[in-house]
């Protein structure tokens, strides 16, 4: 049990801001001035800063270190589901599984549909693999060089790569995102996934019509279609490809329709993945065990396809996993100090009902992930902050863990400050601002969450509907009478 320490009142909101304040400057600093996308050490600042602001209001470090272990705690679950992301990469890759998804992908690329294909291409690679970022830096930069060879403006080909991509890395199941925003939330993942196809999907099919409409004007002749041929050629001479090789991703989805609990669900993904590997492609138990630990090491000769496929692993998490570390331990730092209960008493102001509720979810992710411009922190804080005002106002978490994920990942690439937005631009050579507009998924996705809000589909109820709508909710940390664990 905890000690009998009083933490006393909330401080007032310039003070219990400065923590924040203090740590996004870091970030700044971090991202700005050393060109460095890595937000380990700010965070690391912010939890001693926060602790540091705490010694001076009176609050012991054990009293902050609980809080802290107590947010990092709830995270648990999703680190062992990367953990297990990781070596489901690395099996499918050995398996034939994500080879295979690329070689049928590539068949949809034709002159007249090329933005519907390089989105369409961008989304199921990244829906294999969890990661918009190395879809976009392998694959993404060879379907911009093949737009820019059938004369479409490299801003257009962009916006429809990072439509694809964010959507594949915000639905898989293999994605870090999509594992951390419901734990934060307190939810589960398939509830997550179910929860988001209600704005994704419209979405997307929105984007596809879009994209279908602009590439009408560029029906030129595909000038490039020698390097799709050259990169089918690669995956077809290093591989054995058959719908066989589809069966592990076949399992994992009847699993999960199934309602079974992640973290064995995708293992089970990666061990049959594993025996895949060892059927078709004539591997070794030994080399199965290596691509769960280290990942897959591709030697197809061709550097595009080899960036892509060398990944996967536990190892491979290490980074992932850190920073979950430490954004979860920031946030559980920022609760203990009072800066949560702060911005919660100002937000209140705002939420009135059940659209004001989820406009407020969207303006307060977008705030963090404007102002902090790392992804990790945005997923995470805002949930801190308004999972117990679903509760008490009777609406699901997954309704909350959507709106981080639409407010949160989606718009990464579209801010050019922010990692994803940084990433993007300079991986592909356009500004964040040209493409942004055409990225049509990325921002049609939190205008359905507002649209169903405004109407009240898709937004299911934990209480009946008889309930009060806006019971108050003005959470007070008092870790007098708190437990431990």
């Amino acid at each position: 049990m905890r000690d009998d320490v009083q933490i006393g009142p909330t401080p007032g909101l310039a003070m219990a801001l400065l923590p924040l304040l203090a740590t996004t400057a870091i970030l700044i600093l971090q991202f700005f001035i050393f060109s460095d996308f890595t937000p380990h050490i700010p965070l690391a600042f912010g939890i001693m800063i926060c602790a540091l602001c705490g010694r001076i209001r009176g609050i012991p470090w054990q009293k902050m270190e609980a809080s802290m272990l107590e947010v990092v705690k709830l995270g648990m679950p999703a680190i062992f589901i990367l953990l297990a992301v990781g070596m489901v990469i690395g099996t499918w890759i050995l398996s034939g599984t994500v080879p295979t998804l690329m070689y049928y992908g590539f068949q949809l690329v034709s002159p007249s549909y090329f933005l519907v294909a390089t989105c369409v291409i961008s989304a199921l690679v990244s829906l294999a693999t969890g990661t918009s970022w190395g879809t976009v830096g392998t694959l993404g930069l060879a379907l911009m060089g093949i737009g820019e060879g059938l004369g479409i403006p490299m801003y257009l080909t962009g916006g429809a790569l990072v439509s694809g991509a964010f959507f594949g890395d915000k639905m898989s199941p293999l994605s870090e995102t999509t594992n951390l925003t419901p734990a934060v939330c307190e939810t589960d993942l398939w509830s997550h996934i179910r929860s988001m196809m209600a704005t994704t999907v419209p979405a997307m099919i929105v984007a596809l019509v879009l994209y279908m409409w602009l590439g009408t004007s560029y029906g030129g002749q595909l000038e490039r279609s020698t390097d799709i041929a050259t990169f089918r050629q690669a995956l077809d001479d290093t591989f054995t490809l058959s719908w066989v090789t589809l069966i592990p991703p076949f399992v994992v989805i009847g699993l999960a329709l199934a309602k079974f609990p992640p973290f064995p669900t995708i293992f089970t993904g990666a061990a049959i993945g594993g025996l895949v590997a060892i059927g078709v492609q004539g591997e070794t138990v030994h080399a199965v065990f290596d691509a769960m630990q280290n990942g897959f090491s591709s030697d197809t000769g061709n550097p595009a396809i080899d960036a892509l496929l060398s990944s996967g692993g536990v190892l491979s998490m290490t980074w992932v996993v850190t920073l979950t570390f430490f954004a979860l331990g920031f946030a559980g730092m920022l609760e203990a100090y009072g800066t949560v209960d702060a911005i919660i008493k100002q937000l209140m102001r705002l939420i009135k009902g059940r659209f004001s509720l989820v406009a407020t979810s969207s303006g307060t992710t977008l705030a963090v992930s404007t102002i902090i411009g790392d992804v990790y922190t945005t997923l995470v804080l805002p949930g801190r902050l308004l999972k117990g005002q679903y509760q008490a106002m009777g609406y699901k978490a997954s309704t909350l863990s959507r709106t981080i994920e639409d407010n949160g990942t989606l718009s990464s690439p579209l801010i050019p400050w922010n990692m994803g937005g940084g990433f993007v631009s300079s991986t592909i050579g356009v500004p964040t601002l040209a493409y942004a507009p055409f990225a049509f998924a990325c921002w049609l996705s939190p205008l359905f969450g507002l649209l169903w809000a405004l109407t009240g589909r898709f937004i299911p109820r934990e209480a009946s509907e008889d309930e009060a709508e806006n019971k108050p909710h003005t959470p007070k940390t008092d870790y007098s009478s708190q437990p431990t664990s």
